[in-house]
């Protein structure tokens, strides 16, 4: 099985299904914003928990699939926006610089953290929570007209008078007793 099959198979065919299904343009397009702006959360590892949370609050409006897909997706824009939101964290409240080396790395992975390491997180935590409504009004701006030119394109033809889609009631299956 190539790439091209296994992502067919995982990442095209589910989103079909879900187009195909009859779901609205503006709750796709808030389902996917939501799900890459809570992708881009800063803290690694985070970000399926939080797409949990938004699915079981939000409920009917938003559709988990493209969530979940769309937070998946933003797996490799998080890890390289978490500097910028580090940087921005810092600007707002005038924290000095925060040297990224790989000591602090394992500092962290083994528990070791300094105060200055765990404010540099709430600094990028800072930096994403000012910035999130931003990025997910533009995304959902964005999404809007695509995902109403791929539901029109996708969505099953309407019946036409000549064609209903329900069988007729006067059609029936006649028993025959033998």
């Amino acid at each position: 099985m190539g790439f091209i099959s296994w992502f067919k198979n995982k990442f095209v065919d589910p989103v079909v299904l879900v187009l195909q299904g009859g779901a609205e343009p503006k709750q796709l397009s808030f389902s996917a914003a939501l799900g890459i702006t809570l992708g881009v959360f800063p803290i690694c590892g985070v970000t399926v928990f939080l797409c949990g949370i938004a699915v079981t609050l939000l409920g009917s409006f938003v559709n988990a699939p493209i969530l979940l897909l769309a937070n998946f997706i933003a797996t490799p824009i998080e890890l390289s926006l978490i500097l910028p939101f580090l940087r921005f964290g810092e600007f707002m409240t005038g924290a000095p610089h925060f040297t990224l080396t790989s000591d602090v790395l394992k500092k962290i992975l083994t528990g070791q953290a300094s105060s200055q390491v765990l404010l540099s997180i709430v600094n990028a935590l800072l930096g994403w929570l000012v910035a999130s409504p931003f990025i997910l009004g533009s995304l959902y701006m964005m999404f809007i007209p695509c995902f109403k030119l791929l539901v029109r394109r996708l969505s099953s033809p309407p019946s036409s008078p000549k064609m209903p889609l329900q069988p007729r009631s006067e059609f029936g299956l006649k028993v025959w007793d033998i």
